[in-house]
């Protein structure tokens, strides 16, 4: 299988499948428990149907949006995720430029495996950097400090991660960061070597984020679970969260919001956005699908703040359904890293081109030739 055989996001998972050892992969594929919400995210948008306008004159259509106070080409996030060059040794500055090209906003995590200076230092696209709040006070203002220095976009707080999700595959494959060759998982690195000889002889594996405070996933192999029950703040609350909007200064968005009443305490402490997400499925299991909380919070907040919906996003008409339920723009994590695994950044572009793609197709077929002429007429729940 090559990457010009992958017409969808579920062929570029099924090329990262074969290309990763096992242990690597289902950490980007898997979620908390029986990984039913992780499900959820993309089978909710199939329960809403589109209903399409005809005879609308679509030879001419503009596919951008604001988002957080600066255009984006496509109304089209790719939201912040953890540990990228163990996936690809491009990681993070693959993504970056797959951005760039695309005129896409996207984000780096605490986790990211290249520092915050040198992505700003890379390309001009809009950037978000998604702060864990840790126990370690310093290292927190240290990253607020280094990203206003960089001049980072945005930064959003994730709000649902305050002890890690039960992730059973990375249980059983004993997955770590930095990756360990564990003697279950030893056969499936030795039959990708490809992706073992980039990681042993390519640039070492760190976390420069965080490496000049904790040693944790960066000098010293952990699992993702020990690393958040260990490192972060599990005493964070709404004060915390109106203590780092301050400190920081800028574009702020709470990332994990799911219920009404939070959205409305978002508003109250000042955010510019929240991002409508459940971690991808990887924390609560049997939580509800971001999609399928849409509607209400955007009714409660919608013009107050902007509202982002977060993962399950497979399709350009899942984009389009969520912004006909209100939402600023759509954003996900697994849709480019599957990609990224696949083929680096030659695999991010193709998975942009494809999503593009779709978004314009749908746009046309749907009659409209701006983004903001979708709305709730055009959805019927099934």
């Amino acid at each position: 299988m090559r990457l010009s055989d992958c017409h969808n996001i579920g062929d570029l998972r099924l090329l990262a499948k074969r290309r990763l050892p096992w242990p690597v992969f289902d950490y980007i594929d898997g979620a908390a428990d029986d990984e039913i919400t992780r499900a959820r995210n993309t089978a909710a948008f199939d329960e809403v149907d589109l209903v399409p306008n005809v005879l609308a004159g679509v030879a001419e259509i503009d596919t951008s949006c604001t988002i957080m106070g600066r255009r984006s080409a496509l109304p089209l996030m790719l939201s912040p995720t953890a540990l990228q060059r163990v996936f690809h040794w491009q990681g993070e500055r693959a993504v970056a430029r797959a951005a760039e090209r695309f005129g896409l906003w996207f984000g780096i995590s605490s986790l990211a495996t290249v520092t915050i200076e040198e992505i700003a230092s890379l390309v001009s696209t809009p950037k978000l950097f998604q702060l864990y709040v840790h126990k370690d006070a310093g290292l927190n203002a240290s990253m607020i400090a280094r990203c206003r220095a960089a001049g980072f976009d945005a930064m959003a707080l994730t709000v649902d991660t305050i002890v890690a999700g039960k992730r059973e595959r990375c249980a059983r494959s004993g997955f770590t960061t930095p990756p360990r060759f564990t003697p279950s998982a030893l056969w499936s690195y030795a039959t990708r070597p490809r992706w073992a000889l980039d990681y042993v002889f390519r640039e070492k594996f760190r976390l420069p984020n965080l490496d000049t405070h904790v040693s944790e996933g960066t000098g010293r192999a952990v699992s993702i679970a020990e690393y958040f029950n260990t490192m972060l703040d599990t005493a964070m609350d709404w004060d915390t969260a109106a203590r780092i909007r301050q400190d920081w200064g800028g574009t702020f968005c709470l990332k994990g919001v799911m219920s009404v009443a939070d959205a409305r305490r978002a508003v109250e402490i000042g955010a510019d956005a929240i991002m409508v997400s459940n971690h991808g499925g990887r924390q609560l299991d049997g939580s509800r699908a971001p999609f399928d909380q849409l509607a209400e919070i955007v009714d409660a907040v919608g013009g107050e703040i902007e509202v982002i919906c977060d993962g399950g996003v497979r399709r350009g008409t899942h984009v389009l359904k969520a912004l006909a339920q209100g939402a600023t723009a759509a954003s996900g994590g697994r849709l480019y890293l599957y990609a990224l695994a696949a083929a680096g950044q030659a695999g991010v572009e193709r998975a942009l081109t494809l999503l593009k793609d779709e978004i314009e197709r749908g746009m046309r077929l749907m009659g409209v030739t701006s983004i903001e002429q979708l709305d709730r007429e055009m959805l019927r729940q099934r």
